[in-house]
């Protein structure tokens, strides 16, 4: 094994440090212990039926266990009721702390930040792929199946292969509008859905010291949809003034050694990123927004846990404002979280949107997964925010889900076609 003070990444550090080792070797398995585990309404239900299997009766500990039903709540349906209380029940049961539904809820991936659950240096596993989003606050985290929840509820640890690192190095200067959404739609389309497979994406460079943290999370948030395990970034003063107001317990940093191995190294001049959409029926199916002008849409959605923070909802706003939906378009604003909502509400967001000819939801992952709030029909097509547009990902297998930022979804609402701001305003 080699010596303690050989270079590391960020990903090496955190899991060395949380299996009590000053040095694990990239490819090696290693079981670590856990300062938080995530279900919601979707996963958690079958995680609970497997923990009730292993017979330890509670879980590991009660502060450590973050459940968010988010999906599919409000209740849709039957089915999702009798899911949410199951998981409710749970919760009780085992006097979960971290437990958040209707009216103090958000989509789990910017409410968790938002309640200072998930600190820099954490090491944190979800039954929901897109737990990768709290690398930007320097913590790993990562999707895992419902089954290693279970243990992990029980247990407090998880097994990990010690991922390699690709650095992703990002320099110059933003264009207007463009933000971290399209950095990382660009970042896929570079590198394809597999390119980061169970590696971690360490994004880094002059343009991510100048990013706002909500911009941030959209970009870890979609590691996953390069094959990521981790997406990460250092802690740097915008971190920690995002951080101290929420924590309510100690919290370590570390940082990626000069010298440590990298899988690959991408440097990535930002001065030449346009606008991005993702076409169907892949996040990596990256193209300029200004070429699809042509792509007429049924529907645009601002939201989720990639794109529904205040961030997304000012650019939208300033987009809207003054201006109509086009009367052929659903235009549905989702804010992240019952804070960000009532922020949006105190700006006078949700009063342009509503006047614009937009609807406005209560948090939720809504359509994003095709739960509800504007599930599409056979032959539509939607501009959103979100993170994935699969074959039948929104709705009926024959509809089209373009993937953008907030800026491009708000001006082709407008439109009612694909559109970047600068043909509306």
């Amino acid at each position: 094994m080699a010596a303690n003070n050989t270079p590391q990444t960020m990903a090496q550090k955190i899991l060395a440090y949380h299996c009590g080792r000053d040095y694990v070797n990239t490819g090696e398995l290693i079981n670590a212990s856990l300062d938080l585990v995530l279900g919601n309404d979707i996963t958690m239900p079958l995680a609970i039926e497997e923990f009730k299997k292993i017979g330890v009766g509670r879980v590991f500990d009660d502060k450590k266990i973050a459940i968010v039903p988010d999906h599919f709540t409000p209740n849709k349906d039957i089915k999702s009721a009798q899911q949410c209380k199951f998981v409710r029940n749970f919760a009780k049961n085992q006097d979960i702390k971290n437990y958040f539904e209707i009216g103090q809820m958000g989509i789990e991936h910017a409410l968790l930040p938002e309640k200072g659950l998930v600190l820099p240096g954490d090491l944190v596993i979800g039954a929901d792929s897109h737990t990768c989003t709290y690398g930007a606050l320097g913590a790993a985290s990562t999707g895992v199946g419902s089954t290693d929840v279970a243990v992990a509820m029980a247990t407090g640890s998880a097994w990990f292969m010690v991922p390699e690192s690709i650095k992703f190095e990002y320099s110059g200067s933003l264009k207007p509008w463009v933000t971290g959404k399209d950095l990382i739609l660009y970042t896929i389309g570079l590198i394809g859905v597999d390119g980061a497979l169970y590696m971690s994406m360490e994004f880094t460079g002059t343009v991510i010291k100048n990013l706002s943290m909500d911009s941030r999370f959209t970009m870890c948030n979609m590691a996953i949809e390069a094959g990521g395990k981790f997406g990460i970034m250092e802690v740097d003063s915008k971190t920690e003034e995002f951080v101290k107001p929420r924590a309510s317990r100690p919290f370590k940093i570390f940082r990626s050694d000069n010298g440590a191995n990298y899988y690959k190294h991408y440097e990535i001049d930002c001065s030449k990123i346009e606008l991005q959409v993702a076409k169907p029926h892949l996040p990596s199916n990256a193209a300029n927004a200004k070429d699809l002008s042509n792509i007429s849409i049924d529907q645009a959605v601002i939201g989720s846990c990639t794109n529904g923070r205040i961030e997304d909802l000012r650019i939208a706003a300033e987009i809207f404002a003054g201006r109509k939906v086009d009367n052929t378009v659903r235009a549905i604003i989702i804010p992240a979280t019952q804070n960000i909502y009532l922020e949006a509400l105190e700006k006078g967001y949700i009063k342009t949107f509503v006047e614009s000819g937009c609807v406005v939801s209560t948090p939720t992952c809504g359509p994003c997964l095709g739960g509800h709030m504007g599930i599409l029909a056979e032959g539509e097509r939607a501009v959103s925010t979100t993170n994935r547009n699969f074959v039948g990902r929104m709705g009926h297998p024959k509809s089209e889900v373009y993937l953008s930022g907030p800026a491009v979804a708000a001006a082709s609402a407008i439109m009612g076609r694909i559109a970047v701001p600068e043909e509306v305003l």
